[in-house]
């Protein structure tokens, strides 16, 4: 039996936490819906901020919602380089030692000492989808890309929870590389 999935990019976005978001948007502040997500409960809000590092800045970087209970800002290689910082690749929610920056919103900005990322390649799979796959949260799997430019992702991280939808994610950089469409389908290959 082939293990098929689909694989979406997850281009540069910012996670806040309340009180960052009643300090950039004003005291009260609730995000609003642009448009749901692939996930379950969460969505892209019309609020976007700017993000800036020592050399240069990231303009109109959306911010996705629901808030959260960390800053986190996630974004690709290349955009470190426009920041003048080197974002670690590390898990969604592990900032520890990672390089922090500006955020700018139309009432005001905050300063974070840590929280600017790449975020690692991922699989977020149901409860029910990992005991199909065989597999548990942490594993770590590979999976294969077809087509002209296809190619093996390594060192993907399966992340199960009963709230989540089966979707593989990487970053535009990473699905641009292999030339990868949102939806497309791979196979998880371990």
């Amino acid at each position: 039996m082939k293990k098929e999935l689909p694989i979406a990019l997850s281009n540069r976005h910012i996670h806040l936490t309340n009180e960052h978001i009643e300090r950039l948007f004003g005291k009260g502040y609730k995000l609003n819906k642009l448009k749901d997500l692939s996930q379950p409960g969460q969505f892209a809000s019309k609020e976007k901020v700017d993000i800036i590092g020592p050399k240069g800045e990231l303009k109109g970087v959306r911010v996705l919602g629901p808030a959260r209970n960390k800053t986190q800002a996630e974004i690709s290689l290349s955009d470190g380089f426009k920041l003048g910082i080197k974002p670690p690749v590390r898990n969604s929610g592990d900032i520890e030692e990672s390089p922090g920056g500006k955020i700018v919103g139309p009432k005001g900005e905050v300063e974070i000492s840590k929280g600017i990322i790449a975020a690692s390649r991922h699989i977020h799979m149901h409860i029910k989808d990992a005991k199909k796959f065989g597999l548990k949260d942490n594993d770590i799997v590979r999976v294969k890309v077809p087509g002209e430019r296809g190619l093996t992702f390594d060192n993907v991280l399966v992340r199960v929870n009963e709230n989540y939808a089966l979707e593989m994610h990487v970053d535009v950089e990473e699905g641009n590389a292999c030339g990868v469409k949102n939806g497309q389908i791979v196979e998880l290959v371990e």
